[in-house]
C-alpha cells in the first residue's frame, strides 16, 4: 500500500494516476473526502486520521499538514513504513536564515532522514508551472496578467513531471538516498509566461507589470502570510533579468521535460473566458 498525501494538489493527483497506472494499491488522503474526486479504486481517507495501517511507502506533502510535519512524521516512523519520498525544494541549498521556505524544507529532510526509513527528496527548481493559475481569475475576466516583475526568470515545471519522478522513487530502488534536482526544460520570463498562456489559449494576454507595493497589497489581500510576502519579493529581486539555470528532468525520466505551453494546454478551461 502506498499513501499519498495531498493527493488532491498539484502533484498529488496525477501520481495517483501514474501509480494506479502501475497497478499499486493507493490510499489517498483529503482534507475533505467526499469531495475529493478521485478515481474508483483509490482508497480515501481524511488527512487529519493518517492511516498508517499496511503502509509501504509514503509521498510527504509539508503543505497537506499546516501543523507541521513534526508529528506525522514522528507517526510513520511508529507504524514501521519503510520509505518516504517528499517533495521538498531546491531552496534547501540557500543557507539564508530569513529564507523559510528552505528553513522548513531542511527541518522537513532532517525529520525525515531520523526516521532510519529509506528517503528521497524531490527538489523541484524554477517554480510549478501552476503558480500561474494565480493570475487565471483576472486573465478570464480582463485578459491580463499583473505581476511586480516581468523580467523574472524561472524554468517552471509541470506537476506531472514531478509526479513522474515521485512514482519512480516510490516504485522502483533507483532513487533511494538521493535529492533530485530539476527544473523545467526552459527558461521563461514572467512576461514571457502571460505571452504563452495567450498564444495557446488563442486569447492573447497582457502583461501588466505591478509596483512592489501594489503587489504586496494583493498578495496579503489574497491571504498570503507578510513574511511569505516579504521572502517572495526579495526572491524575485534576485532574479529579475537572470536567465534561470536549467537542470533536465532527462536522466530521472529518459525523456524531455514537459514545457510551459503544454502546461497551459492541459489547463486551457482555467484561462478561457467563459470558463471557471
Amino acid at each position: 500500500m502506498i499513501l499519498i498525501t495531498g493527493a488532491t494538489g498539484h502533484v498529488g493527483r496525477p501520481l495517483v494516476d501514474e501509480l494506479l497506472a502501475a497497478g499499486h494499491k493507493v490510499r489517498a488522503l483529503s482534507r475533505d473526502p467526499a469531495t475529493a474526486g478521485l478515481p474508483a479504486g483509490v482508497e480515501v481517507a481524511a488527512t487529519a486520521e493518517l492511516p498508517l495501517d499496511g503502509v509501504d511507502s509514503v509521498f510527504f506533502v509539508m503543505a497537506a499538514f499546516p501543523g507541521g510535519s513534526a508529528e506525522p512524521i514522528a507517526r510513520m516512523k511508529a507504524a514501521g513504513v519503510r520509505r518516504i519520498v517528499a517533495l521538498s525544494s531546491y531552496s534547501v541549498l540557500d543557507d539564508d536564515p530569513k529564507n523559510m521556505i528552505a528553513v522548513k524544507h531542511r527541518e522537513l529532510e532532517r525529520q525525515i532522514r531520523e526516521t532510519g526509513a529509506e528517503w528521497t527528496f524531490l527538489r523541484p527548481a524554477g517554480g510549478l508551472a501552476a503558480t500561474a493559475l494565480e493570475w487565471a481569475g483576472q486573465i478570464r475576466a480582463e485578459g491580463v496578467a499583473r505581476f511586480p516583475f516581468g523580467d523574472a526568470w524561472t524554468a517552471p515545471v509541470h506537476e506531472r513531471d514531478i509526479a513522474a519522478v515521485a512514482a519512480r522513487a516510490l516504485l522502483t530502488d533507483e532513487l533511494v538516498g538521493q535529492a533530485p534536482l530539476f527544473s523545467g526544460p526552459e527558461t521563461l520570463s514572467y512576461a514571457d509566461r502571460a505571452r504563452i498562456i495567450g498564444e495557446v489559449t488563442g486569447e492573447p494576454v497582457r502583461f501588466a507589470e505591478l509596483g512592489h507595493d501594489e503587489a504586496r497589497q494583493e498578495w496579503l489581500a489574497a491571504g498570503i502570510p507578510p513574511h511569505a510576502v516579504e521572502a517572495r519579493l526579495r526572491m524575485f529581486t534576485t532574479m529579475v533579468g537572470r536567465p534561470h539555470a536549467i537542470s533536465p528532468v532527462d536522466p530521472y525520466l529518459g525523456r524531455r521535460g514537459l514545457s510551459f505551453a503544454q502546461w497551459v494546454a492541459d489547463h486551457t478551461d482555467k484561462f478561457r473566458k467563459g470558463t471557471s
